[in-house]
């Protein structure tokens, strides 16, 4: 089986994070974003990875050849000259997707959950229509495009855009398994899968929904990268609980390379990542710490994604989804709120206010 990956363009909603990496390479749960993918689409038979990409594909190919090697598979990057949309890169990649009679999957690359894709193998092969796609279920889905579908058999009639009545409370989870007859309705132009090639699906009867079970986010803006990490943190605990540190308060991924100091809290819901070092009396919940940061005595850390090689200085307090790009340095006795700081600043100054520092 294939699968196409839309990795897209700038990841400008990951900023600054993304000014030092292309997003899928992004760690999350102390892995690139991307790998949670392509190694739960080889567990479940898949040979051929195709990555759509319209920005810095040279540093994602080197990545991805190292990978290609450690799980035995093929992953292709797909180069669009242009941002292609949702549909486009189906058109673009025709050549490799459409080249047996398989079905495939196509992927939105900012999601993470439990990939479910043995599960939508079967429910496919079982309607044997042209396309399934994955819903999961939310609390406000007047914030939401909302799918209507017939629960008994999974058919999909129609889609609402935010509705202001309940119609549904499923949503369209990014995850899709279709037949390769789709392409023949898709252009060799940008197009959205979502408002050009589904509707006209649904009207003739050939889409499918498959109802998520677990959890699910979209992690590529900063506030929801961290839902999701406690979610993944949360269903680690469920399905793997030695890849957790016993010894830290709640739900704790600790890469073995980092050192942590004495008299610390570490805790609930935290990754750390390689080579990090913690001193003594640090105070950490909710928080990701990339490769190589470090967080200096007695600093205070909740809801923060520190960047690579960042410094934080000692009894500083940062909160309220702060993101540290790579090589920052805040000094000692700083106050943090919701700063977004850009790659290789050093802050001398508290920051009360939520802002962008360049």
């Amino acid at each position: 089986m294939k699968a196409l990956i839309l990795v897209g363009g700038f990841g400008t909603r990951l900023r600054p994070l993304t000014l030092s990496r292309p997003k899928p390479l992004v760690e999350f749960g102390n892995k690139p974003i991307v790998l949670h993918q392509v190694e739960a689409l080889a567990a479940a038979g898949v040979k051929h990875v195709v990555l759509a990409v319209s920005y810095r594909a040279e540093q994602l190919q080197k990545e991805m050849e190292v990978q290609a090697d450690r799980l035995k598979i093929k992953i292709t990057i797909s180069l669009e000259e242009e941002p292609m949309g949702t549909a486009g890169p189906l058109a673009v990649a025709k050549s490799i997707l459409a080249a047996d009679n398989e079905p495939f999957f196509v992927l939105n690359s900012d999601i993470t959950c439990n990939y479910p894709f043995q599960e939508m193998i079967a429910f496919h092969k079982s309607h044997g229509k042209e396309g399934t796609i994955v819903v999961t279920k939310v609390e406000e889905p007047s914030k939401y495009g909302v799918v209507v579908y017939n629960e008994n058999t999974g058919q999909i009639a129609r889609f609402v855009e935010k509705p202001q009545v309940f119609v549904s409370n499923r949503i369209n989870a990014g995850m899709y398994i279709f037949s390769p007859s789709i392409i023949n309705r898709i252009p060799l132009r940008p197009t959205s899968i979502e408002k050009e090639v589904f509707p006209h699906m649904a009207a003739d009867g050939n889409l499918f929904a498959y109802n998520l079970d677990g959890f699910w986010m979209d992690i590529g803006q900063p506030k929801d990268y961290l839902i999701g990490m406690c979610m993944f943190l949360a269903s680690l605990k469920d399905r793997f609980p030695e890849r957790l540190s016993e010894s830290l308060v709640g739900n704790v991924l600790v890469d073995p390379s980092a050192k942590i100091g004495s008299n610390c809290r570490i805790g609930p819901d935290v990754v750390i990542g390689p080579n990090v070092v913690i001193d003594d009396g640090v105070r950490i919940s909710r928080c990701t710490l990339l490769g190589g940061a470090h967080i200096k005595s007695h600093a205070w850390l909740k809801s923060c994604i520190v960047g690579w090689q960042s410094t934080v200085g000692q009894w500083v307090r940062m909160e309220n989804t702060t993101v540290l790009g790579e090589d920052v340095n805040i000094q000692d006795e700083l106050y943090v709120n919701g700063g977004l700081i850009l790659p290789h600043k050093s802050i001398g100054a508290s920051v009360p206010e939520p802002k962008i520092i360049m």
